[in-house]
């Protein structure tokens, strides 16, 4: 998969748009979007697809990050505290851009709305939610 984002209507952004667009791809971009922060941990990014694996959550996590798309921002070593999350997930600028261009994140006030009306969040879930965040993400 290239990692450039750059626009156009080349095969190459075409096949970006599929790859991103896959259904398990897309539902993590939306997670990201929704999310507080826009910047969930893995474990979020689990319980918000409880239909697939953890695995397949990492897998395809990864692979949006060797597109471009999403990068992982961690805590640095003073600012994490035990038994909260240090690794987090969201959009790179270009990645912005590049769903900006094709349409794809209309809905992102939308989907943040209706995240906040999830009430059913178990308690693991609500506590990594309100994890500490890196800054400059």
């Amino acid at each position: 998969m290239s990692t450039d984002l750059g626009s156009g209507e080349g095969a190459e952004t075409r096949e970006l748009v599929h790859f991103a667009t896959q259904q398990t791809r897309f539902a993590l971009i939306t997670n990201i979007l929704q999310h507080p922060k826009q910047l969930p941990s893995m474990y979020e990014l689990e319980e918000l697809n409880p239909s697939v694996s953890a695995a397949t959550v990492y897998k395809h996590v990864q692979k949006l990050i060797d597109a471009g798309i999403v990068k992982q921002v961690s805590l640095d070593d003073d600012e994490r505290r035990q038994g909260y999350p240090w690794k987090f997930y969201g959009l790179t600028e270009e990645g912005r851009v590049f769903l900006e261009e094709h349409n794809l994140l209309a809905a992102e006030e939308t989907l943040q709305r209706i995240y906040e009306t999830i009430s059913d969040k178990p308690e693991k879930m609500v506590k990594y939610e309100n994890a500490p965040r890196p800054d400059d993400a």
